[in-house]
């Protein structure tokens, strides 16, 4: 079998990379949707990505590789073994790569339980579904506007919550499934419902590079990859490791970032003159900023942080204004973010002036 082509060998679309890689920093973004036509490098740089993600520490003889660290998240099967006594043995394991196909079912994906065995012999018999091997891994989806929606539902929730939970005949089950979810599609051949669309944290449109020496760029370097895929892999190793290490290092800090009211006002206020439907966008740019501050080595956010954030959430959740014409930049996102921000001090600094003559109004007068 062929090496995975590596992440960093990858031309152009910073946009996809970056949603990916901050996916990977802190999974409970929730996802990314990644909408481009043919050839455009989308399940490339799916795959490439969890080749180089850092290894994971499981309860070792878990099948559904539970965190020993995180006791909340174990499955039903780890916490009975725990009740009892048991220690749970540790182990490392490669991030796993799960590839849902269009055809799946409900059953195939959430996991079946067996009710005439529990019936009949009083055992909890569950078979682990496609949630199960991706936990603490990537579910990668292609041509996801193809599937089922019901399914789209189901595994969109169990991202949103962490957990699977199979309920049948009063029986239930629980496992985590902490996963990177990404979706591909080409919009040539029809789009998600909205109610579904605005269920990915993240989304990006890609087209293919018009750069002349860009697209020089792909061929060299797949022809390098056809030609020998071991070597040309050793070649990227090195920028391989590097970017993988600072997912691992971004991982551990996400969690220490902080953020103030001022920081929370910006993302209201820019969602807010946007328009945007629901608050759902507003927790997915809270979550995105502080997963590029952690990405990038620090421990608090900034109004860059917020407008790249943005770019990535908003563009699928407007249906009108500037994200309908050519995608709104990062730079004009800072720019409104900044607008806003003057608008609201020199609006404090009116209440400010007014309750100030207000209140030399009322000592006048008891003079």
């Amino acid at each position: 079998m062929p090496a995975i082509y590596p992440f960093t060998a990858v031309v152009g679309q910073e946009r996809m990379r970056r949603a990916l890689v901050l996916n990977a920093v802190d999974p409970r973004i929730g996802g990314v949707l990644i909408r481009g036509e043919r050839g455009t490098a989308k399940s490339t740089a799916a795959r490439a990505l969890a080749a180089l993600l850092p290894r994971v520490k499981v309860v070792a003889d878990c099948r559904f590789g539970c965190d020993p660290d995180r006791p909340a998240m174990w499955c039903t099967e780890c916490r009975e073994r725990h009740d009892r006594g048991e220690s749970l043995p540790v182990a490392m394991r490669v991030t796993p790569f799960v590839n849902l196909p269009v055809s799946a079912t409900e059953d195939r994906v959430v996991g079946t339980l067996d009710i005439e065995k529990a019936i009949q012999k009083g055992v909890r018999a569950f078979e682990p579904g496609v949630l199960a091997a991706a936990n603490r891994g990537m579910l990668y989806i292609d041509e996801v506007n193809l599937l089922d929606d019901h399914v789209v539902d189901v595994l969109l929730d169990a991202a949103a919550m962490g957990m699977n939970i199979v309920e049948r005949e009063g029986i239930s089950f629980s496992h985590p499934a902490r996963f990177i979810l990404v979706g591909t599609m080409n919009p040539e051949e029809g789009d998600l419902r909205p109610q579904l669309l605005d269920r990915f944290a993240l989304s990006v449109e890609i087209r293919g590079i018009r750069d002349a020496r860009e697209r020089v760029q792909i061929m060299e370097r797949n022809l390098a990859y056809e030609a020998d895929s071991t070597h040309f892999r050793d070649e990227w190793m090195t920028r391989e490791q590097e970017l993988s290490e600072k997912i691992e290092k971004g991982r551990q800090l996400v969690d220490q970032v902080k953020y103030d009211n001022q920081n929370l006002l910006s993302i209201a206020g820019l969602t807010s003159s946007l328009n945007v439907d629901g608050h759902r966008a507003d927790l997915v740019i809270l979550k995105t900023a502080r997963a590029q501050a952690a990405f990038e080595g620090r421990t608090s956010i900034t109004d860059r942080d917020i407008a790249l954030a943005a770019e990535l959430a908003l563009p699928h959740r407007l249906k009108s204004g500037p994200f309908q014409r050519e995608e709104m930049g990062m730079e004009e996102l800072q720019e409104r973010i900044d607008q806003l921000q003057k608008q609201a001090a020199s609006q404090t600094k009116q209440e400010s002036q007014s309750e100030l003559s207000d209140e030399e109004g009322a000592s006048s007068k008891k003079v």
